[in-house]
């Protein structure tokens, strides 16, 4: 998933290269820590058991609620069995721009899937306006 921070950008060709590399390294580091804010973000609405898209998850199905039951866990949706799926969002970032995912294929899958039919991995505009403030603080 992409989140697109619109700044105005120094026109980095004008001005010396050792400054550049100190600029380009300040805006990595930026994209770096913002992605981690928006892994926060994402893992503790979640935890409380809402999407992105507004409001509370949707029930799980009355056969995974038993299955939970019969495992002694919660039934109240948040995604959260073992913890290793909200455990495996990661980032990446460099001077251009940032990226979270999920490390390995079975958590991204798992992911994916919930992804459908709870949608949670995403920002509404509230949360990208606290990353892109983020952003202009962090880059100052």
């Amino acid at each position: 998933m992409q989140v697109n921070v619109t700044t105005n950008p120094r026109n980095l060709s004008s001005i010396p290269k050792n400054m550049r590399k100190a600029y380009e390294a300040k805006l990595k580091t930026a994209f770096f820590r913002v992605a981690q804010i928006g892994i926060n973000i994402i893992q503790d609405r979640t935890k409380e058991g809402y999407g992105y898209k507004g409001g509370r998850f949707k029930p799980y199905s009355e056969k995974y609620a038993a299955f939970l039951v019969k495992k002694n866990r919660d039934t109240f949706p948040n995604l959260t069995y073992s913890g290793n799926m909200m455990a495996a969002m990661t980032s990446t970032a460099n001077s251009k721009k940032a990226e979270i995912f999920f490390r390995g294929k079975t958590e991204s899958g798992k992911a994916s899937g919930n992804n459908k039919i709870r949608p949670f991995f995403g920002f509404d505009k509230e949360e990208k306006k606290r990353i892109a403030r983020a952003f202009e603080r962090f880059i100052q």
